[in-house]
């Protein structure tokens, strides 16, 4: 049995700003600096590391669909999926000044994946938005 999550969040930040947070600026809010190999194609490998506590996070994967501004769909293999290949999906949907995100996450092998990533999915989604909005306020 495989076994998936969804999360819905109401983000400030815009659509494209997030997209472009997913596909091409990754170490701006979730990757260690320095540490991503990351090409906005279909198919092309991407890696990158998180750092947490003192240790290091390998996560690989490869883009799987891209719709600008709107959807990104990836691969998505990390120490925390048990060596599963899962499908994370991104999907945009502008909602005033801000934008409605659903983050899909699927495939993962057992119960125990699946809920450890699903609490991370919204802090980490949390820190997206606070830290592009911080961004913003710089600019």
């Amino acid at each position: 049995m495989k076994y998936s999550l969804n999360i819905e969040r109401q983000m400030e930040t815009d659509a494209s700003t997030l997209y472009q947070a997913w596909t091409e600026n990754f170490d701006s809010w979730f990757a260690a600096p320095g540490t991503v190999r990351m090409k906005a194609v279909i198919n092309e490998p991407f890696y990158f590391e998180t750092h947490f506590e003192d240790q290091r996070h390998p996560h690989y994967g490869r883009f799987l669909k891209l719709q600008k501004d709107k959807l990104a769909e990836l691969t998505w293999m990390t120490k925390g999926t048990k060596g599963a290949e899962t499908i994370l999906t991104v999907k945009l949907e502008p909602a005033g000044s801000g934008t409605h995100v659903t983050l899909s996450h699927k495939g993962f092998s057992d119960e125990e994946s699946k809920n450890q990533h699903e609490m991370a999915w919204g802090f980490v989604l949390e820190q997206l938005d606070q830290k592009m909005q911080e961004k913003k306020s710089r600019q």
